[in-house]
């Protein structure tokens, strides 16, 4: 990937073969540029690419998978009487059944049955501090048994979605290719127009490999699209770009995520109601992130509500089912609340939490998605949409094609250039071209802008220049190994 400072010559054929290290160079212009960059960026983006199409399938298919994977726990039989059975073990009693079964764990939630035939699940934190989700069948309060939500299917598939299962290095490999990847994305589009003459022609001339290009070409004007916004959406998670905005907005009296603990946008809360399982066991307050609402005991010679009060309570309001609410600590001095959080699961907008006071059953605080920043609003709007469930069974497959696409376009990529690669050359085949920086200053601005928006990009780019400066056109083996213009 080389720049220039010298204006590109004109070229008669818009998607010309690579040339040969000893043909002249720097013929091509933006276009075998940004096809040269697109071939690199594949490298680094086509593995995360794969790994994050395939996690998000699994992520998808959540709901159908793990109570496969899982039915001893998710999964209970319906009785004839399905209605009055539910009313003989309260959600309280089987609280109490989870207490007696884990003497030494604190429950930290509990989420109502989303179907008939599915548990109460109760999300509690044992005496090591590992996260557990202990299932309940709500008909005859039998614990059914337990399992740690990181070990499953989806829970592997989440931490390897967001960070690798290795932390902040993890996060940033992830967010690094999919920075590349909307260079990826731009590029593709840029060779698909230029190209689209040149594609029909060879496809009429029966060309070697024309079929399988015009069919990556064809994916990747619908999926190139989906890709953006998924990668733009899928920002508020990262580590730099996605902490740098937060702070960003923070200091501007806004944020990209709601203000109340308990909500179901706040990043910080795992509490996922996205999941078959709570996957942690901490709630955000817990952990300092926000202030905590408070009970109020004057009056009261003890706590008079419960967990069946908070439900009740939160039915009342309107919020929407199936309900999870976070418990206060079992010690009855603390002033802490139930927070009963609506998450509604198919409509953002519908999200609620309201707190509930354990000592006289009233409301303290209610707090939804009107009342959240105008940045959290689209935010929490984008990442329903990103997960595929804004707008039903439309938006379900429709993320579920386009991981598909994404899918497709990552393996006929690599094909394309395994059948056209040069066979015993000792060099990789790559398109060789110089980015017109001098004569295009309209892309200097695109490239720095891109880098101001993109840390991690911009800087990966910095040091992509400064290598391909410095090493690959001073070391004859190296350029030739990489088809990289030296002159």
């Amino acid at each position: 990937m080389t720049t220039s400072l010298h204006p590109p010559l004109p070229t008669p054929d818009p998607t010309p073969e690579p040339r040969r290290p000893d043909q002249p160079a720097g013929r091509g212009g933006l276009l075998r540029a940004a096809w040269r960059w697109h071939f690199f960026a594949s490298f680094l983006v086509v593995p995360v690419l794969l790994l994050l199409a395939g996690t998000g399938l699994i992520y998808l298919f959540r709901f159908q998978l793990e109570p496969l994977l899982h039915a001893d726990l998710m999964r209970v039989d319906v009785p004839a009487d399905a209605q009055a059975a539910a009313t003989t073990k309260t959600p309280t009693t089987q609280l109490d059944a989870v207490r007696k079964a884990f003497p030494d764990a604190t429950v930290v939630s509990v989420t109502e049955p989303g179907a008939a035939d599915e548990p109460t699940r109760f999300s509690v934190t044992t005496a090591d501090g590992a996260g557990r989700d202990v299932y309940v069948d709500p008909y005859d309060g039998t614990v059914l048994g337990s399992l740690d939500p990181d070990t499953t299917l989806s829970g592997y598939a989440v931490r390897l979605h967001g960070e690798l299962m290795a932390g902040r290095l993890g996060d940033a490999v992830i967010e690094l290719g999919a920075c590349w990847a909307v260079v990826m994305a731009l590029t593709g589009y840029y060779l698909f127009w230029r190209g689209r003459t040149a594609r029909r022609r060879r496809r009429a001339a029966g060309r070697p490999g024309a079929r399988l290009r015009s069919r990556h070409a064809s994916i990747g004007l619908v999926a190139g699209v989906g890709l953006l916004y998924l990668l733009v959406s899928g920002l508020p998670w990262t580590g730099v770009w996605g902490e740098r905005v937060q702070t960003l907005a923070t200091d501007n009296g806004t944020s990209m995520w709601s203000l109340d603990p308990g909500a179901v946008s706040d990043p910080t809360s795992t509490l996922d109601e996205s999941l078959p399982h709570s996957h942690a066991g901490d709630v955000p307050w817990a952990m300092g992130e926000a202030e905590v609402p408070t009970s109020d005991p004057s009056g009261h010679e003890g706590p008079v509500a419960n967990l069946d009060t908070a439900l009740a309570v939160a039915d009342r309001e309107g919020l929407r089912h199936p309900l999870t609410v976070a418990l206060p600590s079992d010690d009855p001095a603390e002033p802490g609340v139930y927070s009963v959080i609506g998450y509604a699961f198919d409509a953002p907008s519908d999200e609620r939490t309201v707190h509930v006071d354990r000592y006289s059953g009233q409301v303290v605080s209610a707090y939804g998605f009107d009342d959240y920043p105008l940045l959290a609003k689209v935010v929490s709007q984008g990442i329903g949409l990103h997960e595929g469930r804004s707008f039903g069974l439309w938006s379900f497959w429709g993320a579920a094609l386009m991981c598909l696409a994404i899918i497709a376009m990552c393996v006929t990529g690599p094909l394309m250039w395994w059948r056209r690669r040069p066979r015993g050359a000792g060099r990789l085949g790559a398109p060789r071209g110089r980015m017109p920086l001098r004569s295009s200053p309209l892309l200097v601005v695109a490239l720095v802008a891109l880098g101001v928006f993109l840390p991690l990009f911009g800087i990966s780019l910095v040091v992509v220049l400064l290598l391909d400066q410095l090493v690959l056109r001073r070391v004859p083996a190296l350029a030739g190994w990489f088809d990289t213009v030296r002159a």
